[in-house]
């Protein structure tokens, strides 16, 4: 063979076996779309030979409504230069030759050059990733349900207190239904009036439980539009039975303008719940003469709203404050160290944040910020 045809042909194979050495699939399309290098591990990813590709549209390896669209995106970028895809990395969802759908990261550049043309894709295979994340949600989800039944569990002489007040309202209107139904002329108005004061006391008792069984509940995490302050006021019955025990002073200071937030009710409740029962343990241990929690929502200007939990304790030590959300830290003899570290991943994964200040002059201020959702996105 002539030395020269040689030498040409090393670099076409040389770049054929850096191609194919990829762990990545890696596809070279022309400007019309048609797949012109196909390697060894998009073989392996899409179940196609490299004959069976070459020449054909490389829309046969998109699902929908990629495929469709795909012609139409490409003449787009042809015509105006403008990238949606060009440059950009995104996950999509690629074909295989048995037509099994996976989730994919798919990165596509322009290749540079007088002729025409040419564009180059990196596809990496994520399913692992996919059923990764998809645990540790599942074990975020557990280890919250955990946490919200020991904090309910830890309030649950408080709550039990709230409960047996409506309980004891309504036995004892119903021993005065007794009392007036034995009389020789009983007055109906009066055993009508207690009657409903029995319902009333009933449904109230009724409403502190389903509240309590909302707090506790293993629900999959729901978004939907809500009232942050009406999440907040709904605690207020689950949280007034210790406060007074401990002779604590429990005050909302709600902003009424607050638009409606994009949350799960429970785990936010959960959030809010966990930073009282912490406000509440903090000034149980404290000689604090006057004990007060705060809780205050406020409208920011960054189209953000602040839920704050502010009491007048001793603060966090300078000692635990650098680990202060950090998993299994606790400044609690028995605490298990989980319910701020869970509180952070709850507020992280409605795209907020949770943040701890010094309060003024003494106490603790802890800080849930949520993002108003745009509506004009929907």
């Amino acid at each position: 063979m002539n030395s020269s045809l040689i030498e040409s042909a090393r670099p076409a194979e040389e770049l054929q076996a850096l191609l194919n050495a990829s762990v990545d699939g890696i596809i070279v399309i022309d400007q019309r779309g048609n797949v012109q290098v196909f390697n060894r591990a998009a073989e392996r990813l899409f179940g196609y030979s490299v004959q069976e590709v070459l020449g054909a549209n490389v829309s046969m390896l998109m699902s929908e409504p990629d495929r469709s669209n795909h012609d139409e995106s490409l003449a787009r970028y042809q015509k105006t230069k403008t990238p949606h895809i060009i440059g950009i990395g995104r996950e999509v969802e690629a074909l295989r030759k048995d037509g099994s759908v996976f989730p994919a990261f798919l990165s596509v550049g322009a290749v540079e050059g007088d002729g025409p043309g040419r564009f180059v894709g990196f596809i990496q295979d994520i399913t692992a990733r996919r059923r990764a994340e998809a645990e540790t949600r599942g074990l975020q989800e557990q280890l919250a349900h955990v946490s919200r039944l020991a904090i309910v569990g830890e309030m649950s002489a408080g709550i039990a207190h709230e409960l047996n007040q409506p309980l004891t309202a309504a036995s004892n209107y119903a021993q005065a239904c007794d009392r007036l139904l034995g009389r020789e002329n009983p007055d109906i108005a009066e055993v009508r009036d207690a009657l409903r004061q029995i319902t009333a006391q009933a449904e109230r008792s009724a409403g502190i439980i389903r509240k309590l069984r909302g707090l506790a509940s293993n629900d999959s995490k729901v978004l939907a539009m809500s009232d942050i302050n009406l999440i907040i006021e709904e605690l207020t019955d689950l949280v007034l039975g210790d406060a007074k025990k401990n002779k604590i002073h429990y005050v909302l200071d709600l902003e009424r303008s607050i638009p409606q937030l994009e949350v799960d009710s429970a785990q936010i409740q959960q959030v809010i719940f966990s930073l009282v029962r912490n406000a509440m343990e903090a000034l149980i241990e404290s000689a604090v003469a006057s004990r007060q929690i705060i809780v205050r929502t406020r409208l920011l200007a960054g189209h953000d709203v602040e839920i704050a939990v502010l009491d007048n304790g001793p603060g966090v030590s300078a000692e635990v404050l650098p680990r202060l959300f950090d998993p299994f830290c606790s400044s609690k003899p028995h605490g298990t160290g989980l319910g701020l570290a869970t509180s952070r991943t709850i507020a992280k994964s409605h795209h907020g944040s949770l943040t701890y200040i010094s309060n003024d002059p003494s106490g603790a201020c802890f800080i849930l910020r949520l993002p108003i959702p745009d509506r004009s996105e929907k």
